[in-house]
Formats: structure tokens, sequence, C-alpha cells
């Protein structure tokens, strides 16, 4: 084919994908607007307790994404890089949480005369949920630091694909890893008396009583701490100014004396201390997990990340939030079966990449990399 040629078919290529772009955003608007027409107006299935019950669903699950989201952008905005072993980080964090339970369960303290024994766990609450959060944090970020160290740092300056398969290799590595050291068993948390899974406090509304879960608001509570802890490092520490001036222009950072090597390894350990911390989360709320547990939350983390903007901060906060609520709300409101939640999630993906790949806040990027 003669270069013209090829150049008229790339621009008819190019005037039929105009139309087509369009047209496809409007058949997912009409669909979802009949869906919601039905469901809200012609059926009214559900009244307001059912959509509070989802909203605080959503609330909880949506902390955990924006935590592990967090992960993906920071690395993104410092290496241009999606980190794809970030999911199994958080799986490290869930185990070394869980252990920790084990532990304070299996120790008996003494108690007053007549009194039973109480577990560790029991008797000191705060403290056995403090050091199950200080050994999952750890955990993770040791695995995210030497995740930096070995699979990535040697491959720095080699084409973007390739670190890219050095995570996906990572990934599998280190579910495999899970997989012979812990088994294929599927584990339960054993949370202290306090945060029981289940119990919570009692809202009547609409004439129905619905339950703030114990877990849930603790869940929430720490992600939003943890998430407003990590915006006031970025910006106001030291720490914070180094990683944004790596981002920013490497070379330059190195020449007013940052240590560069330094700086990207403290952002891979931030980055998996607070996955560590949504793993054991998402033990202590939903109380099952295993060696794959990871997988998923990571993939929907990372459509979150995108969602609010790759490498923006406040955007894979809202993103998460965001995802959270729809994949709660969202089989719900369109009388879908809630075993196509994760489908919705990847339709969004789908849509932001087609319609907004930078995201509701827009990628932040400096200007030498756009």
């Amino acid at each position: 084919m003669l270069p013209n040629e090829k150049t008229k078919s790339s621009l008819k290529l190019r005037n039929i994908l105009k139309y087509v772009r369009p047209i496809f955003g409007i058949l997912v608007a009409v669909y979802i607007i009949w869906r919601l027409y039905l469901v809200f107006i012609v059926q009214n299935l559900y009244g307001p307790e059912t959509w509070t019950r989802l909203l605080i669903s959503g609330l909880i699950i949506g902390g955990v994404y924006s935590l592990i989201a967090i992960g993906y952008t920071l690395v993104y905005g410092i290496l241009l890089m999606i980190n794809f072993a970030h999911g199994e980080v958080m799986m490290t964090g869930a185990f070394a949480g869980y252990f920790v339970f084990e532990a304070a369960k299996s120790i008996n303290v003494p108690s007053a005369v007549g009194n039973p024994d109480l577990v560790f766990a029991n008797a000191y609450p705060v403290l056995s949920i403090l050091i199950a959060f200080i050994a999952g944090m750890a955990v993770s970020a040791a695995i995210g630091y030497f995740l930096e160290k070995i699979a990535y740092r040697p491959l720095r300056k080699a084409p973007r694909l390739i670190p890219l398969i050095s995570a996906i290799g990572a990934s599998i590595f280190l579910q495999n890893a899970a997989l012979l050291l812990f088994s294929p068993q599927t584990r339960n948390y054993t949370n202290p008396e306090i945060l029981s899974r289940g119990n919570g406090w009692k809202i009547l509304i609409n004439g129905s009583k619905v339950t703030l879960p114990y877990t849930g608001v603790f869940t929430f509570i720490l992600s939003i701490l943890l998430m407003v802890g990590l915006l006031f490092l970025v910006k106001k520490t030291r720490l914070g100014k180094a990683m944004r001036a790596v981002a920013m222009d490497k070379d330059t950072a190195a020449l007013m004396g940052i240590d560069v090597n330094q700086t990207i390894s403290n952002t891979f350990i931030i980055s998996g201390a607070l996955a560590g911390a949504a793993g054991v989360m998402w033990g202590l709320h939903n109380g099952m997990f295993h060696y794959f547990v990871g997988f998923i939350p990571g993939i929907k983390a990372f459509t979150a990340a995108v969602l609010g903007g790759i490498g923006n901060i406040p955007g894979a906060m809202l993103g998460g939030m965001l995802l959270g609520l729809v994949e709660s709300m969202g089989p719900t409101a369109l009388d879908i079966s809630y075993q196509l939640k994760d489908v919705i999630s990847f339709v969004i993906l789908i849509v932001i990449l087609i319609f907004r790949p930078s995201g509701i806040l827009g990628e932040v990027l400096a200007e030498e990399k756009i």
C-alpha cells in the first residue's frame, strides 16, 4: 500500500472512531437511565433502609480501595510505572495481622480470683490491634522496599514495558510464595471482642434497624486518618518535598542534593505500609482471606486510581470512594445480580479510558513528562 493510501485509510478510521465513541457513550447513558427509571420509579422495590445499608458498605470498602489506590498513584507519580504487585503487598499485610491475632488469642492473661482467664486479644484489645497494624504495615513496607530494590531499580532506564512485565512477574511470585508458605487454605481473622464482626450500633430508618458495624466504622475512620496523614506528609514534610522534586525531575533533584534512590525507596515503603494497613482492615472487616486475596482489590484499586486521575493523590482517594459506592449500590440500582459488581468496576475502567483517560481530577505530571 502506498503512503498516501495509508494516510487516507488512517483518516477514514479516525473519522469512524470519532462517531463511534459518542454513540457508545449515548447507548451506555440511555441504558443506565432506563434501568434507574425502572428501579426507582416503576418498581420502587427498595426503601431508604436498603440504600443506607448499601451506602455504609460502599464507604467502608471505598476507604480500603482508596488506601491501595494511593500506593499505585505514588509509584506512578515518581516512576511513571504501574506496580501490579501492589495487591500482593496488601495480601502480605493481611497475613501478618492475622498471625498477630492468632498469637494474641493463644496467650492467656490471669484475671481476678474467681473469674476465668482472658486471652491477650480480649484483655488488651487496643494493644493487640495496634501490634497487628504495626506488623502488617512493617511487613508490607519491607516487601515494597525489596520489590523496588530487586525487581524495579535495575530496570529503571529500560523501556516502560519491561518494568511492567517485571511487576506482573513479581505479583505471580508473591502469590505463589504465599501459597507455598501458608497453603491455599482460607483463613479467618479472630477479632478482639470490641471489634467483633456482625455487631454494631443500630440505627432506625423507615421503621427498620440498620446496623452500623464496629469494624466498618473503625475501617472508614482509620482509612481517612491515614489518607489525611499522607497528604500532610507529601505537602508539608521534607520527605514529601523530596518526593515531589524527584517526581518532577530526577536529575535536577540529584543536583540539589536529594538522594533519588533513597527517596524512591521511601515512596515504596510508604505505599507498602498503606497497603499493609488496608490488608489488616480487610481481614478485620471481612474475616476470610487467602493467598489470592490481594489480586481483585489490587485491580479495583488500580481502576480507582485511573478513575480519580493516576498520579493524583486526592484523585486516588476520590476514585476509591466512588468505586466503593458504585460497586456497593450499582447492582441494586440497576437491578442486576450482585455477582456482577466486579463487571461494573471493570466497565467503569473501560469507559474512563475511552472518554477521559486522565481521570476525574486529571493526571498530575511534570511538564517534562507530558
